[in-house]
């Protein structure tokens, strides 16, 4: 399960991948940690362009579901169905790099580590989302599928969908019933690094950062 990343990148840099963007003179900050319940960047369709904002991480709890959903996985479940089968419920996250949890503590420090993963030759990708709309404002997750070889060596059991181009990202915005299911795949080993690893620590409060208001 990813439950941080973060995405250090700029709002051109945004724009122009993932174009045509058409509020590309917002501004936001750099997202250092993006942890559960904070307010993150998110792209969404409206039409032939791409509108850019902050949305809330963590889908909504319902039914037996406690806690707020960050990851999805089971796409065949009828959580799903509404937001998957309509485009405009689809969302591009953007990263420039991930983390996940060390199995096992580490022998000297006794303590787990966060393993840091990116693109090997770019900066800036996305993770395929869905979105809803609340009372509160928008609120997203994004999906995970099976670990490839880079990320599982860390974290076996899943890693996030990712988007390395801009075709992808429009495919995923686009792409009708089964096509956008068949999404669901690891990314390519040879494409992805892992960058650094870090002791753990306290993770800090997830701020809602309301001086960024939603966009959408």
């Amino acid at each position: 399960m990813c439950n941080l990343y973060r995405m250090t990148s700029n709002v051109q840099a945004i724009a122009q991948m993932f174009a045509p963007v058409a509020n590309a003179q917002v501004n936001l900050p750099a997202f250092s940690e993006i942890y559960p319940d904070a307010e993150a960047p998110v792209l969404i369709a409206r039409g032939p362009t791409r509108r850019l904002g902050t949305m809330r991480w963590g889908w909504p709890p319902f039914g037996e579901v406690k806690r707020p959903v960050t990851n999805i996985r089971n796409l065949a479940s009828p959580m799903w169905r509404a937001a998957l089968e309509d485009p405009n419920r689809r969302c591009l996250v953007p990263v420039t790099a991930f983390s996940e949890w060390s199995q096992t503590p580490d022998p000297d420090t006794g303590r787990k580590r966060k393993h840091w993963f990116a693109l090997k030759e770019q900066e800036l990708f996305a993770f395929a989302g869905l979105w809803r709309p609340t009372a509160e404002g928008p609120h997203f997750a994004f999906l995970t599928c099976g670990a490839n070889a880079v990320v599982g060596r860390v974290h076996p059991k899943a890693m996030p969908v990712i988007l390395g181009t801009a075709e992808a990202a429009h495919q995923w915005l686009t792409a009708q019933g089964d096509a956008a299911v068949a999404m669901q795949r690891p990314y390519a080993d040879a494409a992805m690094v892992e960058i650094e690893v870090e002791e753990n620590a306290p993770a800090p409060s997830a701020p809602r950062k309301p001086e960024q208001p939603s966009l959408f």
